[in-house]
């Protein structure tokens, strides 16, 4: 092995190095031994500091390794819930949302939580335009509360094919507080965005994100 007169370095061949900014393990224990065979016999290598440099590079190494497996990690997690996603067209999904529609026929289902010492809780169905279109009462039991519109209003006629708002309030103390709905919706396809892989449910609802989902039925 030649050592440059002038530097006073030696002339270490890396095996064709694939790009100079990167040093693999072989590389580096060749650098090492390197040093070691080419150092100055009256100034050795500290042994603490030849540890140190083994440290270092152990963590830099770990660290690498450990995104790559955190890489595979989050592919296979992707790929989970792309599947787990498609599996679930064709299904009825219970999911946060306050709005749905009915057609000649069809119906609105869903669920909302009673708060305790409520009195009394309702179900209120209005229009596109806020107009009231149903007030009908709902169980003022305490937990969750199941209800179904049938697409009937007040009157007792059938109401117009449409999108509707759901809303739920129950009476605690005697004053009225609004609860949050979750409403039933069938899932027709799935569409998963390329960027991130999140997926979105296309429902008679409309779009609900994945997360929105509360219960599959």
């Amino acid at each position: 092995m030649a050592v440059n007169p002038v530097t006073g370095a030696s002339n270490v061949d890396f095996g064709g190095v694939a790009k100079k900014d990167q040093l693999g393990q072989a590389q580096f224990m060749q650098l090492m031994i390197a040093q070691l065979r080419n150092q100055d016999p009256t100034q050795p290598m500290d042994p603490a500091n030849f540890l140190g440099q083994l440290a270092q590079f152990g963590t830099v190494s770990g660290i690498q390794g450990m995104q790559d497996s955190i890489s595979t990690l989050s592919d296979s997690l992707r790929s989970s819930q792309v599947l787990g996603g498609t599996s679930l067209v064709g299904h009825y999904v219970l999911a946060d949302a306050s709005e749905g529609s009915i057609g000649a026929t069809g119906e609105i289902a869903g669920t909302t939580t009673i708060p305790e010492g409520a009195t009394e809780a309702s179900l209120v169905i209005t229009d596109s335009s806020g107009q009231l279109i149903r007030r009908m009462p709902i169980s003022n039991q305490q937990g969750e509360a199941q209800f179904l519109w049938d697409g009937t209003t007040d009157l007792g006629t059938r109401a117009p094919a449409g999108n509707y708002t759901v809303s739920a309030i129950a009476k605690v103390g005697g004053v009225e507080e609004q609860l949050a709905t979750q409403l039933v919706g069938h899932v027709g396809s799935v569409t998963i965005d390329p960027n991130n892989y999140s997926l979105t449910l296309n429902t008679d609802l409309g779009p609900i994100a994945l997360g929105r989902v509360r219960r599959v039925m």
